[in-house]
């Protein structure tokens, strides 16, 4: 393993710029023995056996270095992955802290930058989504060597952040009646979602359990002719429920203030929904929504679907880039609303 890494650090870095001035051999030696001792023997190694004439950054440039698990686990690494993992531009770790997201920091790999992923202000430093294992490895003023907690992904691509919900509506209310769940049920069975409305009535209960205080919920119901294939297979019950189910309450007008494209958990573990609107149509994972606010108290709010949230339909986060509008070919986004 340690001679394929060395072979694979000599003709990776040979394919960058030759500078004009070399580091000095002793920051190079400095290094490796650093990194040899701090977990990174397979950097180490490649930084021991670079010709002095195929690096010379900036000062403070940066080597951003995965643990030897990290080499061990991926196997052969490419060529282009090490490169990758070098960058020309003099990088202070107080820098990449105050770096605001999505900043680019290129690399020696041609027209392949890395991006800054921090998202909130913070001590954890997040660089295409691999995180920065702390402050420096090595920093003598004219190199620094970063650990990272594994190798950057070349097909890495910049997304986004998942817009936030408010937080009003993902807290639990301070009150809660049965009635309305009966309610709720009445409401689906009388606009033709009577199979949802079933579901409602069997799982709902397993869902939420005896905690007296319940989480805010929008329930998304497809309508019945939709949910005619699904009947007396018993073992996708339970599934098909809770991905149809989000631990939020998300009435219209709630909606109308999402950004296009807002991703949200469901009771399915990993299956999200993107909220989206095409031309004056609510969408959900692209399934247009048919009854907006068909029920809505103060911690339930069920809306009808068109179409069912299928598994394979887990989603993208943050493809949308303008704020949701208006919804619904006969529907306003923020009708009137009143308990049933």
């Amino acid at each position: 393993m340690a001679t394929k890494l060395i072979l694979l650090a000599l003709l990776a870095l040979s394919l960058l710029p030759t500078p004009a001035t070399p580091l000095p051999a002793e920051t190079l030696a400095n290094a490796a023995s650093t990194l040899s001792t701090s977990g990174y023997t397979a950097m180490s190694l490649t930084l021991s056996l670079l010709p002095k004439s195929l690096l010379s950054p900036p000062l403070a440039a940066p080597i951003f270095s995965p643990p030897d698990s990290a080499f061990s686990a991926s196997g052969q690494p490419p060529l282009s992955l090490l490169q990758l993992h070098f960058s020309p531009q003099a990088l202070s770790f107080d820098s990449l802290r105050s770096f605001p997201f999505t900043t680019a920091i290129p690399t020696f790999l041609p027209d392949k930058p890395l991006f800054i992923t921090t998202t909130s202000p913070s001590d954890r430093i997040s660089i295409d989504n691999v995180t920065v294992t702390g402050s420096p490895i090595f920093d003598d003023g004219s190199l620094i060597v970063y650990g990272i907690e594994t190798f950057f992904d070349p097909d890495f691509v910049l997304l986004p952040p998942t817009p936030s919900p408010s937080p009003q509506i993902c807290v639990p209310p301070t009150n809660y009646s049965s009635n309305l769940f009966r309610d709720a049920s009445e409401k689906l069975r009388s606009n033709g979602y009577s199979i949802f409305a079933s579901f409602l009535d069997l799982q709902l209960p397993l869902l939420l359990g005896s905690n007296p205080t319940k989480p805010y919920l929008t329930v998304l119901a497809p309508v019945d002719e939709l949910m005619f294939e699904y009947a007396g297979n018993f073992s996708e019950y339970p599934s098909l429920f809770m991905r149809h189910v989000l631990p939020c309450r998300l009435g219209a007008k709630d909606l109308a203030k999402l950004a296009n494209g807002t991703v949200f958990a469901t009771y399915l573990n990993g299956f999200r929904v993107k909220i989206s609107v095409s031309g004056h149509t609510l969408k959900v994972n692209e399934g247009p929504v048919s009854f907006l606010d068909m029920y809505y108290s103060d911690w339930l709010v069920v809306h009808g679907l068109r179409e069912i949230l299928s598994v394979p339909g887990i989603i993208a986060e943050g493809e949308g880039e303008t704020a949701a509008g208006a919804v619904g070919e006969e529907e306003s986004l923020a009708p009137d609303r009143g308990e049933s």
